[in-house]
């Protein structure tokens, strides 16, 4: 038979908390930065292949 599956807090896990909190988020303006880019360089593309 298996133990429970219930979890307990262990030492380490508040750290490890604080790092993932401070460290693992998503960058958002580099993201909009490139989107951006690339809808400028399409629309410069599209402009200069009319003229």
């Amino acid at each position: 038979m298996r133990g429970g599956m219930v979890w307990h807090p262990e030492e380490g896990d508040q750290k490890v908390n604080q790092y993932l909190d401070s460290t693992n988020h998503a960058p958002y303006a580099v993201i909009a930065s490139i989107m951006l880019i690339a809808i400028c360089a399409f629309t410069g593309l599209v402009l200069m292949g009319t003229f």
